[in-house]
């Protein structure tokens, strides 16, 4: 085996296990029909499972294959950085905590792959193209689902209110409207109908 590839496979299977550590990044939300609080690489494949299913709804044409690789990288960096709850202030510290930590475990790859990978990244933060608008607001739909089929638990928890909900989700409608307008009538109905979301 020539010498670049043999160094290549390498630096690839030791990725593979560096992200490994995204298993115990514990999230703020559980699994539907769970107790326990899902995982960072849990939602990963969950996004990616849902980006798939859901694309014929997309408002535009999207290229499912740069999204599922956009919504596999995205997360990374909170092996590093650690998850913070959508609702809660985003700092410009966070993301750059959590690029640096993508850029950390990019680096066990060649420099292509890196450079290709962190584009993707940056190019989901932005949110600029249709592709990342897309992978976006896909990543918003299972923590949504995990609430309206969960006893609204990680709302109730963090007391999040109704215009909070609507207000980080509403980038799901820049998307797919479809998707936006059913998820938002359940959102509605959830903070119509709990006790618990109206204290």
């Amino acid at each position: 085996m020539p010498e670049n590839i043999s160094g290549n496979l390498e630096r690839a299977i030791q990725f593979i296990i560096e992200i490994e550590q995204l298993k115990d990044v514990h999230r703020k939300t559980r699994p539907v029909g769970l107790e326990r609080y899902e995982n960072s690489a849990e939602h990963s494949w969950h996004v990616c499972i849902s980006a798939l299913m859901l694309k014929d709804f997309a408002d535009e044409p999207v290229d499912i294959c740069r999204v599922i690789k956009m919504l596999l990288i995205h997360d990374l960096g909170e092996i590093d950085a650690g998850d913070t709850i959508i609702y809660q202030s985003e700092t410009e510290e966070n993301k750059l905590a959590e690029r640096a930590g993508v850029a950390r475990l990019l680096a066990f790859l060649s420099d292509q792959q890196a450079k290709d990978y962190l584009a993707l990244w940056d190019e989901f933060e932005a949110g600029q193209t249709i592709d990342a608008q897309y992978a976006k607001a896909i990543d918003r739909v299972p923590p949504l689902l995990h609430n309206l089929h969960g006893n609204h638990h990680s709302w109730v928890e963090n007391k999040v209110t109704e215009s909070q909900v609507i207000a980080i989700n509403s980038r799901i409608g820049k998307a797919s409207k479809p998707i936006w307008q059913r998820l938002q009538q359940q959102i509605s109905q959830a903070f119509r109908t709990d006790p618990q979301l109206q204290k």
